[in-house]
């Protein structure tokens, strides 16, 4: 049995998959865009409602992929006689993936938590209130003064400030992108891990993948630079 036109969906899926990524980035610094502005609240909730209409959709695309990917595999294993009707096979499967859906999977999202984190951090720096808070934020003067003082912008590899930071999600430390990535490099060649180079930090197992755009660090640094 050829496969060749369930490979060429499936390529086709994923590209749409690539499209619902480009989405939840444009929502993100939308967001992040409107509690700069000190736009309504509401307006900034909208944009939360859209990112998990984006995982929603998200999580349908991935159980489908999945569902013909269990298909294909089992028709390759078990090598039946008569061709089975695939899309009854592919349906089945995907209604079995769906039927487990709950709203704690969206909120699981990874861009949907990177979306959460990077507003929490946006809104510290604008004085909003987070979502579950009722009272106003207390002593936020001092508050604001103790981050704007411990706010480092500087590389903990190049000493330099900072132009494209990113975030370790395991360890939370930020780092000058091109700089961690050529270190990642050089050690990927030499067959070691790298050590994270922020000063007192025990993780010492720094990967690519956990390296996400700390796009709230930038903006601070690109307003701190302006003014």
């Amino acid at each position: 049995i050829s496969f060749n036109s369930v490979d060429s969906s499936l390529s086709s899926l994923k590209n749409c998959q690539s499209y619902i990524n480009t989405g939840m980035d444009i929502a993100t610094h939308v967001a992040l865009d409107l509690v700069e502005s000190f736009n309504d609240v509401e307006d900034v909730n909208s944009m939360e409602n859209v990112m998990l209409e984006y995982a929603a959709m998200d999580r349908e695309l991935n159980h489908y992929m999945t569902a013909i990917e269990e298909t294909v595999n089992q028709i390759k294993r078990e090598k039946p006689e008569n061709i089975p009707d695939l899309k009854d096979l592919v349906n089945e499967k995907f209604t079995a993936l769906e039927s487990k859906n709950s709203d704690s999977d969206l909120e699981k999202n990874e861009k949907y938590m990177y979306f959460k984190g990077q507003l929490k951090e946006m809104r510290k720096q604008f004085c909003y209130r987070s979502d579950n808070e009722n009272e106003a934020i207390e002593q936020i003067d001092e508050d604001i003064a103790v981050t704007q003082s411990q706010m480092n912008f500087i590389c903990p590899i190049t000493q330099m400030e900072m132009k494209r930071p990113v975030r370790n999600k395991i360890c939370g430390h930020t780092y000058e992108e091109d700089a961690i990535l050529k270190i990642i490099q050089t050690r990927k060649q030499q067959k070691k891990k790298v050590r994270c180079p922020k000063i007192g930090c025990s993780h010492a197992d720094v990967k690519g993948s956990d390296l996400v755009p700390d796009e709230v660090l930038k903006r601070a640094i690109d307003s701190h630079n302006k003014q």
